[in-house]
């Protein structure tokens, strides 16, 4: 039985494509595609012998540098055979993308840090959320300072570049929808927006930048390799690995990011250049820059008073599912904070200085907690000085932080809710474990501390926003070293998902895809199925006849045994129905001799046809929707000009074998 199609979402994941073999068959799709048509020219006449092969060897090279980038050196033919042929040779690969990764971390990293140094004037290594001696003019100026210089910078690349017909593609959408390929000139732009955003103090964090970078030059790397699409695609997820593990230090939350939210899908063929990636990262990070841990919690006793038992599954549970909601909440704010921003009239330049001052306002009147990232914050929150914050602080630091936030993205900062989601998500946990035994007074008989809370809060409300259920988990893991304690916070964060899931569907990122009308709810390859268009399968110039055709004449033109389906069009060529060839010869032959019937009496799916432009997913639908066996294929909607014809049993079948080539993609598997 064919394949619906409405299950693609659960096979179109792309893992690693089985490395070609000399006379398999089959295509080979590439990171750069082949050059196919030519054109132009002399006359033949007039071309030497040669002329064919040397202008399909220039439109090659052209179509390349389209591709790749003009300025882009092409990797030695032996290398790119090795990396092709050879599993060990996308290894080697994806170890320079994890040291590359690591190098692009710790240079944003340290450039941000120096920013925040220059312009708070604060101490070297100090942290800016956790410094409380800031200069309250700096504390309202710097985020409007640094709005401003990423206004200038808007300006400068419109007019360097024109104005941008699209926005710039980020690792999950080049996943799910062009194969891998990414822009390295927009992820610099991006990166470099970021760092601005961050090194000004708005409420961003740097892991956007981290991944787009990292990931934009792993693209870009593959490219140069000639690598397969689905090869290409673990390339880029092996950018963000190795990008996560460097800023975080937790090589396998990096590399579960890498699989949950870049690739898609976890597999043996892609276990290895992803793990690799992200320990390279993290390595060559800790030998750049000498980075804090992500929270140190010191005695891992601290975060329980008692032996962590199965009952501690239930408050856990509890406190995911308030964290979906908040999540959901946040995401909603800073939609809302774009929608209001838009609606101000405030030009788009002006924007991010606006927002800034209002974040810089909020720091001022709340505390400077709410500024950059939070990392400072988030250490001094698990560390003993930390503790013993009432419930309005906590609930008050909560408020204004999401605020920060949701004001810095919707106004213009470029930036991600990564590392704010954790901030917020240990707020969360420890006003959880404030409230939780007053509302409810059995739970102050569990053995977890605030601190516990702070990390399972941690994980889910990152989990709620972010997503990765797996990742968050692991980083729990690799922050306390403590496997009781990850049980619970893997339960906290399969609630905080599951809730998030069936009530909003979305997490951050494929949210903000879905306002711009984009239907990518995970980074599983579906832009196969986009390229898989009708005009692709169609049959063209399928041979016509008129409308007002005499029936003894179309059936003499069309004898039984011919083709069964004849398209027919009007006196303007314009497309008018389909005859059923055996159908007509049975109208004739049980009609009375004085009352032939017309051709017009017989037509079929006068209102139902396809185009060009859809795709296989949607020409299914309209067959199953039309319960025909084949459709035309006409121009639009308008002149309706047909252009071919396109079955169903055709439509399955292609569709189908395309489904086996990324099943046997994500297995691994060999020709």
């Amino acid at each position: 039985m064919a394949p619906r199609v409405g299950q693609v979402g659960q096979v179109g994941q792309v893992g690693r494509v089985g490395r070609g073999k000399p006379g398999t068959k089959g295509p080979r799709v590439s990171a750069r595609q082949p050059a196919t048509a030519a054109g132009g020219g002399p006359p033949a006449a007039d071309r030497p012998a040669d002329a064919p092969g040397r202008r399909a060897a220039g439109l090659s090279r052209r179509r390349r540098r389209r591709w790749s980038g003009a300025g882009l050196v092409q990797a030695p033919g032996r290398l790119r055979s090795l990396v092709r042929r050879s599993e060990g040779g996308l290894v080697a690969l994806a170890t320079l993308v994890g040291c590359v990764a690591g190098i692009a971390v710790s240079a944003m990293t340290w450039i941000t840090q120096s920013l925040r140094e220059v312009l708070y004037q604060l101490p070297a290594g100090a942290r800016l959320s956790a410094v409380d001696a800031v200069s309250p003019a700096l504390l309202l100026v710097g985020p409007c300072l640094g709005g401003g210089v990423l206004g200038l910078l808007i300006i400068a690349a419109a007019y360097l570049r024109g104005p941008r017909k699209r926005p710039a593609i980020d690792p999950i959408e080049a996943n799910a929808l062009h194969g891998g390929r990414m822009s390295l000139r927009d992820s610099v732009y991006l990166a470099l927006q970021n760092v601005i955003s961050n090194g000004c103090g708005a409420s961003v964090g740097l892991e956007a930048g981290y991944t787009q970078i990292a990931s934009g030059l792993a693209s870009r790397l593959g490219i140069a390799f000639e690598v397969r699409r689905s090869d290409l695609r673990t390339l880029v997820g092996c950018g963000a690995a190795g990008a996560i593990a460097a800023g975080f230090g937790a090589p396998l939350a990096g590399a579960f990011y890498a699989f949950e939210l870049i690739i898609g899908t976890y597999s043996i063929a892609t276990l290895t250049p992803v793990v690799v990636a992200a320990l390279c990262g993290n390595l060559i990070s800790r030998a750049l820059i000498q980075a804090e841990p992500l929270v140190d919690l010191g005695d891992v006793q601290a975060v329980t008073t008692s032996h962590v038992t199965s009952l501690e599954i239930l408050p856990s549970l509890a406190l995911g599912l308030v964290c979906a909601a908040l999540g959901i909440l946040i995401m909603r704010g800073v939609t809302l904070v774009e929608r209001l921003v838009l609606a101000s009239g405030v030009p788009r330049v002006a924007a991010p200085a606006f927002g800034g001052l209002c974040v810089g306002a909020l720091a001022l009147l709340a505390t400077p907690q709410v500024l950059s990232g939070g990392h400072g914050a988030l250490h001094m929150h698990f560390a003993a000085e930390g503790q013993g914050h009432g419930i309005a602080a906590l609930a008050g630091l909560f408020a204004a932080k999401a605020v920060a936030s949701a004001i810095s993205i919707g106004s213009g900062f470029r930036g991600g809710l990564f590392f704010a989601s954790l901030f917020l998500g240990a707020i969360a946990g420890k006003l959880f474990a404030a409230l939780a035994p007053v509302l409810v007074p059995p739970l102050a008989d569990f053995g977890l501390t605030p601190l516990a809370y702070a990390v399972i809060g941690m994980s889910a409300l990152a989990v709620a926003i972010i997503g990765g259920p797996l990742t968050m988990t692991f980083l729990a893991l690799e922050v306390t070293g403590s496997l009781p304690i990850t049980g619970v916070v893997l339960a906290a964060v399969i609630a905080s998902s599951l809730t998030v899931r069936k009530t909003f569907g979305y997490s951050f990122a494929t949210w903000r895809f879905h306002l711009r009308g984009e239907s990518i709810r995970s980074p599983h390859d579906v832009g196969w199925i986009r390229s898989l268009t009708v005009g692709r399968l169609m049959r063209r110039n399928p041979g016509t006849v008129s409308v007002d055709t005499p029936m003894p004449t179309f059936l003499r033109a069309h004898p039984l045994g011919s083709p069964s389906r004849v398209i027919a069009v009007d006196g303007r060529g314009r497309y008018a129905g389909i005859v059923n060839v055996p159908e007509a010869h049975a109208a004739a032959r049980d009609s009375a001799a004085d009352a032939q019937p017309v051709l017009a009496d017989l037509l079929m799916h006068a209102d139902d046809f396809l185009t060009p432009g859809m795709n296989v997913k949607d020409a299914a639908a309209a067959f199953d929707r039309t319960e025909s066996e084949a459709l035309a294929v006409v121009d639009g909607t308008e002149t309706r000009k047909v252009l071919g014809l396109l079955t169903e049993s055709h439509t399955l079948k292609r569709y189908s074998e395309e489904l086996d080539r990324q099943r046997r993609a994500v297995a691994g598997e060999t020709d």
